[in-house]
């Protein structure tokens, strides 16, 4: 039996690993910490997992995450790196769901993250974990560095056109829009229902801390040859729990069918899915899966192409894509406990 540490347990990626990870054959979740919630137990927190975990929150202590065979970090950024040293030292295997190591430019991470980074000298051994990427590397890495929702949803949008060159790449604009669960669990005015309900708002327009991230991924995609990628982003809040949407906008360089094109690019891809010609994906078409589905067209043959990704950003966009990894990286096959139909209504 595979045995799983989870730090920081009581956020929604956390709770959102736990679900999943429940009925996932072959692995045990043996370690889930937290420091305020010690003691307690794990169905006292999360009712919907009684009689699933017979398990409490501890305290985080590294011999009790080395005795583990995959590690996961579902915390706030500045967490997995105060701790990943004596892990990886100690062998640990290691999937953060944080922002800690997806960043490769140390001074833009501490830029944009606001605090010197803890752990420099291991971010150059994290793999980047966007599996229809970089299968291979995720299942011989000890340190993958699992994508952020938004950068989930537009990097799997754009792939295909820049695998192909079909774009100029410096005219890329993504606007995308969140469900409230993306700021996470703490508690904020902006957060509450009767703030966030009946209501559609922009916000970090002048600059959003996955952009260096996006920008990171771009490039990887599109290799070495051409002008370096360049993308306007911009990001919504909308009033739903869980869900993500991306808008896509992109400069076409030749004429195509892109319906073809996308179809072949993800054609032996389980998780991203490429909707029949005219029809646009919905964010409750992904609820609770791991999928992300996909619509693409040129409006009006006006050279412009519009790719529409939608995913569930506390699942593909998180959680679910990080067990995608560890099974990457247990040899298992990679749909493992992640077969799981979106929820509807």
């Amino acid at each position: 039996m595979v045995k799983i540490g989870i730090v920081g347990g009581t956020g929604y990626t956390g709770v959102e690993l736990l679900r999943i990870l429940a009925q996932h054959p072959g692995v045990e979740v043996s370690v889930i910490t937290s420091r305020s919630e010690a003691g307690k137990p794990v169905a006292e927190l999360f009712p919907n997992l009684r009689h699933f975990y017979d398990l409490e929150f501890s305290v985080p202590e590294i011999s009790d995450l080395l005795a583990c065979d995959i590690v996961f970090f579902a915390t706030p950024h500045g967490v997995a790196q105060s701790m990943m040293k004596p892990l990886i030292e100690g062998g640990a295997r290691v999937i953060d769901l944080s922002a800690d190591f997806r960043i490769r430019d140390i001074a833009a991470w501490e830029q944009w993250y606001g605090q010197q980074h803890a752990c420099p000298e291991l971010v150059d051994q994290a793999v980047y974990g966007l599996p229809e990427l970089q299968r291979e590397k995720i299942a011989q890495a000890q340190l993958v560095a699992c994508p952020g929702c938004y950068p989930t949803s537009i990097l799997l949008g754009v792939l295909p056109l820049l695998k192909n060159n079909l774009i100029d790449p410096t005219s890329i604009i993504a606007s995308a829009a969140s469900g409230v669960t993306g700021a996470g669990k703490q508690a904020k005015v902006d957060n509450l229902l009767t703030e966030v309900s009946d209501s559609f708002k922009a916000y970090a327009v002048a600059g959003h801390r996955h952009l260096p991230e996006l920008e990171q991924g771009l490039k990887l995609i599109q290799g070495n040859e051409g002008e370096t990628p360049r993308l306007t982003f911009v990001p919504h809040l909308l009033p739903i729990i869980r869900g993500m949407h991306a808008t896509i906008y992109a400069k076409l360089t030749q004429k195509v069918d892109l319906q073809a094109i996308y179809e072949a690019a993800f054609a032996d891809e389980e998780f991203v899915d490429v909707m029949p010609s005219g029809v646009f994906p919905q964010t409750r078409s992904v609820r609770g899966s791991n999928m992300c589905r996909l619509g693409v067209m040129e409006p009006q043959g006006r050279g412009t192409v519009v790719v529409m990704s939608v995913i569930d950003n506390l699942a593909k966009g998180a959680s679910a894509q990080g067990i995608q990894n560890m099974n990457l990286m247990l040899g298992l096959e990679e749909h493992t406990g992640l077969r799981i139909p979106a929820l509807l209504p």
